[in-house]
């Protein structure tokens, strides 16, 4: 008679993955994300950033342009009262964008609506693409 004991030595690492996957939150709402969801995109002039902040007035927003970053910071202030749940985020918050490409800081446009945060950043022209005429 031969007893197999095998499955007993791998047993730390069968608690240790047990435990992991009792304990990982398991909805969308107890994950940590980062706040504030943005979008960047480009286009051959200018690179767009969008945040979605609902709630938010344009005053609880700064927007903070440094070397090769655009920061974005504010707070959201939470309501008094006893709370059955909570999802939306609350307190300070900031979000850290690296830019690749240098930015024309003196045209940079930004505007907020419906809690839609959009920001403009020109390109510099010397990112641009430009086409070399061939003489013959």
């Amino acid at each position: 008679m031969v007893i197999d004991l095998a499955t007993f030595y791998d047993l730390p690492k069968q608690f240790d993955r047990i435990f992991d996957e009792f304990l990982r939150p398991s909805v969308i709402s107890q994950k940590r994300i980062a706040y504030p969801a943005i979008n960047i995109y480009e286009d051959e002039d200018n690179l767009y950033v969008y945040s979605e902040l609902p709630g938010l007035d344009i005053n609880d927003v700064e927007l903070t342009l440094t070397d090769g970053s655009l920061i974005l910071k504010g707070e959201r202030k939470s309501e008094q009262g006893n709370y059955y749940r909570q999802e939306r985020p609350t307190g300070i918050f900031q979000r850290i964008i690296n830019l690749n490409i240098p930015i024309d800081a003196d045209k940079i446009k930004a505007k907020m609506k419906n809690g839609l945060l959009e920001v403009i950043l020109p390109k510099l022209d010397i990112n641009k693409p430009k086409k070399i005429q061939i003489e013959s």
